[in-house]
């Protein structure tokens, strides 16, 4: 288990799971997917992870919409209306006695289906498209709230989209897994990650924020996921009266920063406390504390509607 922003505790009622498989539940452990499928074949595909606070999913209008752009952009159809989408993981969560639990985390996985031959074009296609809703009980570390990250820069650099789209949430994520690995080998808890021109782009797995005197700045979001959270923590700034910018900004930025944190799904708002050696703040700031406790108000008022 790593130990960045997505540390969880471990938790045994997860080998007893069932997971949804294209209509079918099955125990997790016999739930398997061709291995002409192209998710496995190609990294063909797109998903979106879920939280769920009081048996509701967090945001899921925009998660779907993101997941169906995608579907879209590759050019597959998933297969399901979001209605219909919506009600499978309804009903996953309800097998799972989830419903009105809480530290549930949800794998939605969508890709173009089982392949006649293991070959990359689509044509090759033989099947509807393969969908799989993966629950787990998965709590967030809450220490790594308080303690905070360590990140280090790395040299995989986030693309063109003309090369590999990175608003894209696709299966395939060579570039941050390589990022991930160089960031491990130095020491750190997640990569920090620059565009193409040098300026500072997001991490390899969260979205990326700095404090300078006040301001909260985050990248232009040009070379980054549209993130979910990262667009609420944007909306929450602005509410609370907080100046942020989406803006280009260099490392010498961030190594001045007065504090800095990451965002994502899973664990929310999480401070950075060491960027390349360098220290950043002891652990939570008083922004990242706001900023912590705003979010749970908006997930709050999220899950009850």
């Amino acid at each position: 288990m790593g130990t960045g922003a997505h540390t969880y505790l471990p938790d045994p009622r997860n080998e007893a799971v069932k997971v949804w498989i294209n209509g079918t539940l099955k125990p997790r452990a016999e739930a398997t997917v061709s291995v002409l499928d192209s998710g496995f074949v190609l990294g063909d595909g797109v998903w979106e992870g879920l939280r769920v606070h009081h048996g509701h999913v967090a945001f899921l209008g925009r998660h779907l919409d993101r997941l169906y752009e995608g579907a879209k952009t590759l050019d597959f159809d998933i297969g399901l209306s979001r209605d219909e989408l919506t009600a499978a993981i309804r009903d996953t969560l309800e097998a799972n006695d989830m419903v009105s639990g809480e530290g549930v985390h949800i794998r939605l996985m969508v890709t173009r289906g089982v392949k006649a031959t293991p070959y990359q074009d689509p044509r090759v296609t033989i099947g509807p498209a393969t969908i799989v809703i993966l629950p787990e009980w998965k709590t967030p570390d809450p220490e790594v709230a308080k303690r905070g990250l360590k990140l280090f820069t790395v040299h995989v650099r986030r693309g063109y989209p003309d090369v590999q789209d990175q608003k894209l949430n696709s299966h395939s994520k060579l570039n941050c897994i390589m990022a991930c690995i160089q960031a491990t080998k130095a020491g750190a808890d997640e990569a920090l990650m620059l565009d193409p021109h040098g300026f500072v782009a997001t991490c390899n797995s969260t979205h990326f924020f700095i404090v300078r005197k006040g301001e909260v700045w985050t990248s232009t979001g040009d070379f980054c996921l549209g993130g979910i959270t990262r667009g609420v923590v944007i909306e929450m700034c602005e509410a609370a009266g907080i100046p942020v910018f989406q803006k280009n900004f260099s490392l010498t930025d961030v190594y001045g920063a007065d504090e800095a944190f990451t965002t994502g799904t899973f664990a929310g708002v999480v401070p950075v406390t060491e960027i390349d050696g360098r220290s950043v703040s002891t652990g939570r700031g008083p922004i990242v504390e706001r900023l912590q406790r705003l979010y749970r108000e908006r997930i709050e008022r999220e899950s009850r509607g």
